[in-house]
């Protein structure tokens, strides 16, 4: 049997998550290290759209979670942990969230990413004016900053292309200058367009 098959049998043609019997398909749980029956769920195309989309959440319907997230299926439990904690300011997703308990294993799987995370804890690099940098953005220097070890002063204006950001410091990030990879100071940083 394929692993459509399998999941089908598994969740006897209905969703995994909310129980809809129409419209269901696979889903790789991720991260998926291989498209095995284990690391995937059964779900309808309801249940899809709001987990790839999470702006479109109906919070309502999420409430079938109450019975699903009870499954022995480790892959059914992290998706139910992910989308009850990405609700947990609603107040009875907590509340199940309290109930719900996952072993070592597979709560490492539910936490992997990042669901757990609030905005507070999510590192963010901005620059000098407040706007959110990310990898591969392009920044202007604002001042002349002077190189330290590399004998060089790099000038205002100097466009910084493909930067990355240091993932445990949100004051710095890197990029190239005149051939040379340097760490900057995000407030000596302006985002270009």
């Amino acid at each position: 049997m394929n692993t459509e098959q399998i999941l089908q049998q598994r969740s006897q043609s209905k969703c995994e998550l909310c129980g809809a019997s129409e419209n269901l398909a696979v889903y790789e749980v991720p991260p998926a290290s291989n498209i095995s029956a284990d690391q995937c769920i059964f779900i309808c195309s309801t249940c899809r759209n709001v987990i790839e989309h999470p702006d479109n959440i109906n919070i309502n319907h999420w409430r079938c979670l109450n019975d699903s997230m009870w499954s022995q299926v480790p892959a059914v439990q992290v998706m139910a942990w992910r989308i009850l904690t990405r609700l947990r300011a609603e107040g009875w997703p907590q509340n199940l969230l309290d109930m719900l308990y996952l072993d070592d294993d597979t709560l490492k799987w539910a936490k992997a990413t990042g669901e757990d995370k609030s905005d507070e804890d999510v590192i963010k690099h901005v620059d000098c004016n407040g706007a959110l940098l990310e990898a591969g953005d392009t920044v202007t220097l604002i001042k002349d900053l002077d190189v330290k070890g590399a004998n060089f002063t790099a000038k205002r204006g100097t466009a910084v292309r493909g930067i990355s950001l240091v993932a445990d410091n949100p004051k710095h990030i890197e990029g190239r200058v005149e051939g040379q990879r340097i760490v900057l100071l995000t407030k000596f940083v302006k985002k270009s367009n």
